[in-house]
């Protein structure tokens, strides 16, 4: 029997996602609260689906990719949520940066029902789910990542079996948090280089030539080549704006998570106040 997919969750990186799944072949049922995008999705082949209860009873694998903790919870539980709808033996993909207790408070809730679940955390990006080369990094039982492979392959170029369930959003937040730490370097210390008067380019000729200045970094430090009067506008000060306010939302899980394992993260504490700066976004109140 062909895999019927599921997704949850069609923002900047969900959408590229599902549209993904789409594409491979797979029979696909799409579910946000925007109109939109879910016109968009049925557009290019997928089906629609009025509730979270509605989709689960119609998929064997559900992709969950929404904002954070208390999404989560509004997407799987009650009368009308995933749990409500699942059939035995399917699987919930919970894509979402949140913390593990979450998942496997999720987890344990969907084993009561037959339900299996995974936390499938994703980097790589809007680009990446678009181009198909995001990696995964996924929680769980093997059988239950067994049963989703083929959705994830059509979004993924490499898919890590991380462990136990919450594992796979662990490993997210500790590459997350060496992310932003690293944005924040790369930042100040282009502020600094040129501030001094040095040469963009021999700034980036020798941190590159010295394993310092990664792809990830270069590319991010495009935002700060934008010229003042286009970067300070309108539009790109809105898209700023939401990648700082997931840089603070995920920094603020990761601290979280740190104070559960009794971890002291004063850089992750100083990055996560810092994001509206290192970004680039003009709000006094965050900077």
């Amino acid at each position: 029997m062909a895999l019927r997919a599921g997704f949850v969750g069609l923002g900047n990186i969900g959408r590229p996602m599902a549209e993904r799944l789409v594409a491979g072949g797979l029979e696909t049922t799409v579910y946000d609260l925007l109109e939109p995008p879910v016109r968009d999705l049925v557009a290019q082949g997928a089906k629609a689906a009025a509730s979270p209860r509605e989709l689960a009873a119609r998929c064997d694998v559900i992709g969950v990719c929404v904002r954070d903790d208390a999404d989560v919870r509004a997407v799987v539980y009650g009368a009308e949520g995933l749990l409500a709808g699942a059939g035995r033996g399917s699987v919930i993909a919970l894509h979402s940066t949140v913390l593990p207790g979450t998942v496997k408070e999720v987890g344990a809730a969907a084993a009561q029902r037959g339900v299996g679940v995974v936390d499938a955390c994703v980097s790589g990006g809007e680009a990446g789910a678009r181009q198909g080369t995001l990696t995964y990094m996924v929680g769980g039982a093997a059988s239950d990542l067994e049963k989703c492979r083929t959705a994830f392959e059509t979004s993924g170029k490499r898919i890590v079996h991380t462990g136990p369930l919450g594992t796979g959003v662990a490993v997210k937040l500790c590459n997350n948090l060496m992310t932003y730490l690293a944005w924040l370097s790369a930042f100040e210390a282009n502020l600094l280089a040129r501030a001094s008067g040095l040469g963009q380019d021999v700034f980036e000729e020798v941190t590159r030539a010295t394993g310092v200045l990664t792809d990830p970094m270069l590319a991010f430090l495009a935002i700060h080549k934008v010229p003042d009067e286009l970067r300070r506008g309108e539009g790109f000060q809105a898209r700023l704006g939401r990648f700082a306010t997931l840089a603070e939302k995920d920094l603020a899980v990761t601290l979280a998570f740190a104070r559960e394992n009794g971890v002291a993260l004063p850089g992750a504490g100083l990055a996560q106040q810092l994001m509206a700066r290192v970004y680039g976004l003009e709000d006094p109140k965050r900077r």
